[in-house]
């Protein structure tokens, strides 16, 4: 098995001390059998402050933090399972479900317009890996690194209470090298994408499972499994000039010390941006190969150093996005636009709470164990991994 943490994306200094936990309307109970009403949630008010420019804000380099080293080969291109490197997956191919299990996906259950602002929507994970020799971190300082995973779902699917979702290799595994997760504006991460049009299969094999390697100077290092510590629904969305990525967390129930330390909230946002291959990356962050567009996704970029992040940019590995804090919770990242509000469409926050709602019916029938029902969705043996993680 090939451990995929990876030393070549460098630390920054942390940005200010974590801000206080948003506010957030009543989570679902996953165990208790009631079905939450559809009502709306109350939005949050609240605004960011204007921000700096990414180059202005961007720099200096800390130490890296330590990492498995064992995987010489993480920086090649990914070959998607299904679409050739210039052909990228679109809402017809997220709709022909490949897995033969039951799945819990119904790639049509959606008749209402969806918000033109939302880009993509699907299932979101959240790991975290110790450090070498470290299988359960006792303090955020034992993390090695962060890590999400993306299962996108057509923009017309819906979820209902059948189990597991599906495996269609499209998953998308991506890392931050850092210990937690921005918070605020003044915290941008640097992050990449490692693994793209991955199958739960693979990411079993070659992520989520511990790895002993011989060393030459220090004998046998273990790397531990990565240990998972949330799991709910996302969306990104495009706001105008900026995207955003937004997620209502299902599991846990409710926010352990783990998570708040982390960083992860009930109800988050980041602002989310791509860096143009074309420059350099900033200092002591630089990948030894970059991602490997087509040329009509360079021509996106035209002479700017940063872009708003679309779906399609996360589909290369190597891809290097920033992950800008933000405080305001939901409110930026799905609020509604003139279009929408033109044409009648429902809202953006609207589609990813009723998903959530469905995440947390269908949640019910597949465990008892909050790891266990994560790990179900990815198709893996929850007895030989971590279970979730929510105290120190």
């Amino acid at each position: 098995m090939t451990a995929t943490t990876r030393s070549a994306a460098k630390d920054h200094p942390e940005g200010a001390a974590p801000a206080s936990e948003a506010s957030s309307g009543a989570k679902h109970k996953v165990e208790d059998g009631a079905k939450s009403p559809d009502a709306k949630r109350a939005k949050k008010e609240g605004g960011g402050k204007t921000q700096k420019t990414i180059e202005e804000t961007i720099g200096g380099g800390g130490q890296n933090d330590q990492a498995s080293n064992n995987n010489k080969d993480d920086t090649k291109k990914e070959k998607p399972s299904s679409t050739t490197k210039n052909q990228q997956p679109n809402d017809g191919d997220l709709n022909d479900e490949k897995s033969s299990t039951t799945t819990a996906v119904d790639p049509n259950g959606r008749k209402e317009s969806l918000a033109s602002s939302i880009l993509e929507k699907g299932i979101i994970y959240f790991f975290h890996r110790g450090r070498i020799n470290i299988p359960t971190p006792s303090s955020v300082n034992e993390i090695a690194r962060t890590y999400f995973i993306l299962r996108p779902l057509s923009k017309t699917a819906s979820l209902s209470a059948g189990g597991p979702i599906g495996d269609e290799g499209n998953s998308r595994l991506c890392a931050i090298p850092k210990k937690v997760l921005p918070q605020s504006g003044k915290d941008r991460f640097i992050s990449f994408v490692e693994k793209t049009h991955a199958s739960f299969s693979e990411l079993k094999s070659n992520f989520l499972a511990a790895n002993d390697y011989d060393t030459k100077t220090a004998g046998t290092r273990h790397s531990p499994a990565a240990t998972p510590v949330g799991e709910g629904v996302y969306a990104i969305t495009s706001t105008g000039n900026d995207s955003h990525l937004a997620y209502i967390l299902t599991l846990p129930e409710e926010l352990g010390e783990v998570q708040k330390k982390m960083g992860l909230k009930e109800r988050g946002s980041f602002v989310i941006s791509t860096r143009n291959p074309q420059y350099p990356s900033p200092q002591n962050t630089r990948l030894p190969k970059g991602a490997e567009y087509p040329e009509e996704v360079r021509e996106e970029f035209r002479s700017l150093r940063w872009a708003a992040t679309t779906p399609k940019h996360l589909d290369y590995v190597n891809t290097q996005f920033l992950l800008v804090g933000d405080s305001s919770g939901l409110d930026k990242a799905l609020e509604p636009q003139a279009q929408d509000k033109k044409e009648g469409n429902e809202e953006p926050v609207e589609e990813l709470e009723r998903l959530e709602e469905e995440d947390a019916e269908r949640m019910k029938d597949l465990s008892k164990d909050d790891a266990s029902r994560i790990f179900a969705d990815l198709q893996a043996d929850a007895g030989g991994l971590p279970k979730l993680q929510t105290t120190f």
